[in-house]
Parts: C-alpha cells; structure tokens; sequence
C-alpha cells in the first residue's frame, strides 16, 4: 500500500473517485488562546495493491504533543477493497470534515492514522501564538 495524499486542508471532497483538495496546511498562528478554528479537512488517498485485497480498519487520533486527543479518535472506518480483474492497484479517498476544532494551548499537533491496528501515517500540525509588536 501507499499513502498517495495525507493533509490537513480547509476543504476536502470525493468527486467521482476524484480527490479536491483546497487550501493544504500545516501551520495554525492565532491570535489568542484557546483558539477555535472553523473548519477543516484531513483528507487521505491510499493506493492498495492487489495481494492487499478485503477488509480493513482505518483509524485517526488528533493529538497535542503529549499525546492527549483534542478531539474523539475515529475508529473502525471500514475500507473494503475489492479488484477488478484487469486492476493492478486499487486507490481509495477519505475525507473527514471537522468543524470548530479548539486547541488550548501552542505547540506541535498530529493525526496519527492507522490501518488494521498498524501505525500508517502522521501528519503534522504546529499551533503558534502571533507575536505582539510593542508600540511606543
């Protein structure tokens, strides 16, 4: 299997086996603390192989740098795959909309994704608190 596309986005879709894909980051500033954010995607593209054929688990965890969730995991996302017979490789999308996510603190955030109980991907995520210019 191969991770085609793991992000962090503003927007994400599945058109017709199409992944869309808008505004990619990897990077929050805000201006204060606790932030919200409004909206975002995770969006993932895996390329399966065909001795990879039936039924998975796919799960993801969004942590802090401790390792403290910052939201519910999401677990037991089934991925059935299943060839035609003139297919060499399979790929799937996944988007998972997230609205007004809430990070209380800066530092270094990821969605740890795996597949059947293996670790598959990490994608990272920094928080920073946007610098003050003193006026005088």
């Amino acid at each position: 299997m191969t991770i085609q596309v793991a992000v962090l986005c503003d927007a994400a879709t599945d058109y017709n086996t199409k992944l869309n894909l808008l505004g990619t980051f990897d990077t929050i500033v805000a201006s204060q603390l606790p932030a919200l954010h409004p909206q975002c995607s995770i969006a993932l593209r895996i390329a399966f192989e065909r001795q990879e054929e039936g039924h998975h688990q796919l799960a993801l965890n969004f942590v802090d740098e401790d390792g403290h969730p910052i939201m519910p995991p999401v677990n037991n996302i089934p991925v059935e795959i299943t060839f035609p017979a003139d297919a060499t490789f399979l790929s799937r999308n996944f988007v998972l909309n997230i609205q007004h996510l809430k990070f209380e603190k800066a530092g270094l955030y990821s969605i740890d994704l795996t597949l059947d109980g293996r670790p598959l991907s990490s994608i990272p995520l920094a928080v920073k608190l946007m610098e003050r210019k003193q006026s005088f």
